[in-house]
């Protein structure tokens, strides 16, 4: 798999360290919320859903049964792979495959979800920063196309996850 994110300028933003988990700082102005949306849910056979995980407010992509391919860590629960949280907030959870979250993290862009680290949900759970300028999002874009095309099961993990069911 071939993930390689630039390095993301300026410090980390601050987020809650439980659930919900929240980014509290360096949040999108609400243009670029709603640009980063537009472009998310454009995805090819993404289904706009109210999230069943997250927070009021939270918008799932979901993909159709026949598209929803990926192993079981590809979901958050049921056909869930990725939601937007509300434009207060701004960034996003998703499942991504392990080498991708190695990038994401080392590259200043997101965050193991507590939950996972805490061996809740599984590892592979991420939070993506919320994206500052339309440079930011389309990065986010090709962090999110990633987890798409985990849930589409055309990427896989070189490892075995344990879900916690």
């Amino acid at each position: 798999m071939c993930f390689e994110l630039p390095l993301r300028q300026g410090p980390r933003p601050e987020t809650t360290e439980c659930a919900p988990h929240e980014q509290v700082s360096q949040n999108s102005s609400a243009e670029i919320h709603a640009l980063f949306k537009q472009k998310a849910f454009a995805l090819p056979f993404v289904e706009r859903c109210r999230s069943g995980i997250s927070v009021p407010g939270a918008e799932a992509l979901v993909l159709p049964r026949p598209h929803a391919c990926g192993p079981r860590e590809a979901f958050m629960i049921g056909r869930e792979f990725a939601h937007v949280h509300p434009a207060y907030d701004g960034s996003s959870h998703m499942m991504l495959p392990l080498p991708a979250i190695e990038e994401l993290i080392a590259k200043g862009w997101g965050e193991q979800h507590p939950m996972a680290s805490a061996g809740y949900i599984p590892a592979n759970a991420v939070m993506a920063f919320a994206p500052r300028d339309e440079a930011e999002v389309d990065v986010m874009i090709k962090i999110l196309t990633t987890s798409w095309g985990f849930a589409r099961g055309k990427l896989a993990n070189p490892a075995p996850i344990q879900i916690h069911d």
